[in-house]
């Protein structure tokens, strides 16, 4: 395990496989100093088309990511975290303290991302990004769930998952 956890729930991993199998992310996983996880957002689905959209809470047009999916996730990540620094620990740690977990909603609304805001996410010791489609994400998730959302640019993208390897 490195230094820093980074999990990223989407619904496309496979894009994924090569950004995070090359250059500085590469090195940085193989001297331990960040572990980088992809997660298929559809594993915490719980019907038979593994659907993770919806229509919008509250009416409106398009289609938006379930705020269910998303929060039994996010729940399950963390709990897995605390589990593996519980174990980790010697009884004198503190838990609270080593277990610092923040979960970013990668949006076209949120923070933009620039040196000063990954400078303070690299000191997060678990990072669990989200990566909305559709028309993006149930706004449960904005207020319920993510510590924040983050912005890549003012421009239109596919998905989360190009922000995500950024």
């Amino acid at each position: 395990m490195g230094d820093m956890k980074i999990e990223i729930l989407t619904i496309f991993p496979k894009m994924f496989e090569s950004p995070f199998a090359e250059s500085i992310v590469k090195r940085a996983q193989g001297e331990g100093r960040v572990e980088v996880v992809i997660h298929d957002l559809r594993k915490w689905t719980e019907d038979k088309h593994r659907s993770v959209d919806d229509s919008p809470y509250g009416g409106g047009a398009g289609m938006v990511m379930r705020v269910d999916v998303i929060d039994r996730a996010v729940r399950d990540l963390k709990r897995s975290k605390k589990q593996i620094t519980k174990n980790k620990q010697s009884p004198t740690n503190n838990l609270q303290e080593t277990n610092k977990t923040k979960v970013i909603l990668l949006d076209t609304k949120g923070k933009i991302y620039n040196q000063q805001k990954a400078k303070e996410l690299s000191s997060t010791e678990h990072l669990i990004m989200i990566a909305g489609h559709y028309e993006g994400v149930d706004h449960r998730v904005h207020e319920q769930i993510a510590d924040e959302g983050v912005s890549i640019g003012e421009y239109v993208l596919t998905g989360g998952e190009l922000p995500a390897m950024v």
